[in-house]
């Protein structure tokens, strides 16, 4: 179970955003290769295209669970309920254990640099943020929760 937590942290180090990072530690679960997985999650790192909204991790594991437990018929009330309600309740772990799920409170005391350039992964970028361990943590409670459901 661990080693889609530990993919995760690993992807999000070697340069993947927070989103990719989790949904590529999940292709064997998506059925996805790495390239549409990144592709997929791309728009979704620093809060959404680094706005500082929902982190990252959270629209990750989203995008898998919808892969994995998601509904296809619109007209599926019941299914679109019991997903949203799967996605509900991956967030409400996630802030439970992390305090919030909005990128720029989980950020917060951390300096970042304004705008939406991405700045450059360096050995000080990563002593100061969270995101590894975000990373991590959002595949755990997903993996928790695949298991179960």
């Amino acid at each position: 179970m661990n080693d889609h937590a530990e993919r995760a942290r690993e992807l999000f180090l070697a340069g993947y955003n927070c989103a990719q990072a989790v949904a590529c530690a999940f292709c064997d679960v998506t059925g996805l290769d790495m390239d549409a997985s990144a592709r997929m999650a791309s728009s979704f790192g620093g809060g959404l295209a680094r706005l500082r909204e929902v982190c990252g991790t959270v629209s990750g594991a989203a995008l898998v669970l919808g892969l994995a437990r998601g509904y296809a018929d619109p007209k599926d009330y019941a299914a679109k309920r019991d997903h949203y309600a799967l996605v509900q309740d991956f967030a409400r772990r996630f802030k439970e254990e992390n305090g919030s799920y909005i990128c720029r409170e989980l950020l917060r005391g951390v300096e970042t640099a304004p705008g939406g350039v991405p700045e450059e992964r360096t050995a000080e970028y990563y002593k100061k943020r969270p995101c590894p361990e975000l990373a991590y943590r959002a595949a755990r409670i997903l993996d928790e929760m695949l298991l179960k459901t």
